[in-house]
């Protein structure tokens, strides 16, 4: 039992690492990966797609002062993630945010839908665990009243107390989620910006 235990532990965390390697691949499939959370809408004019593909190198990369892009023609689409290794002391969520931009060309301009993705397992992990727990808060409350837990003053006051934690813990978990997705869409956001000068820019990159 153990040994089960401790295997099916090991096979979640390499499904976890797995989900996160592939995720942060910048391939024409991985670039659709993952779960969308937003969508940015923006436009580009006095932008040819001729000139929008020289900003590009040989591999279709263009490498950002802080994150990576790379643009595949035949699919029109092109993956931008940031290098989190260069942001202070190399800090990482367990919510990364990576985009997959659509890209749609006519004369005179470009029209890009950035769509916003996190990691499946991240997502999933995080809906498991509010469901745990918004769950569990709810069945206890349920089986409390059930067994007469209100009955008096100390058994109401009890169950408002334990209510009372389940709820502070669902709040915590909601500022936590709301926290890490601010500063990963501020490090994207910024990575997109540096996408956004660089194709505009006419340098040559």
């Amino acid at each position: 039992m153990l040994f089960a235990g401790a295997f099916a532990g090991l096979l979640f965390l390499g499904l976890i690492v797995s989900d996160w390697l592939y995720f942060v691949r910048l391939t024409p499939d991985a670039v659709r990966y993952g779960c969308t959370i937003a969508r940015l809408q923006d436009h580009l004019q006095q932008l040819e797609r001729a000139t929008l593909v020289r900003r590009f190198d040989g591999n279709g990369a263009l490498v950002l002062p802080h994150g990576m892009a790379r643009f595949f023609p035949e699919t029109n689409l092109i993956g931008l993630r940031p290098h989190y290794r260069l942001f202070a002391v190399g800090f990482r969520t367990a919510w990364p945010i990576k985009g997959s931009i659509q890209v749609t060309t006519g004369p005179g301009r470009v029209d890009l839908l950035c769509i916003k993705r996190i990691p499946w397992s991240s997502a999933l992990l995080t809906l498991l665990w509010f469901l745990v727990v918004i769950g569990g808060t709810l069945m206890f409350l349920a089986s409390y009243v059930a067994q007469g837990g209100l009955g008096s003053l100390s058994g109401a006051v009890m169950g408002l107390g334990i209510t009372a934690l389940g709820v502070m813990v669902i709040v915590f978990g909601v500022l936590v989620v709301i926290l890490a997705y601010r500063l990963e869409n501020g490090r994207l956001t910024l990575v997109y910006h540096e996408l956004r000068d660089a194709l505009e820019s006419p340098v040559m990159h």
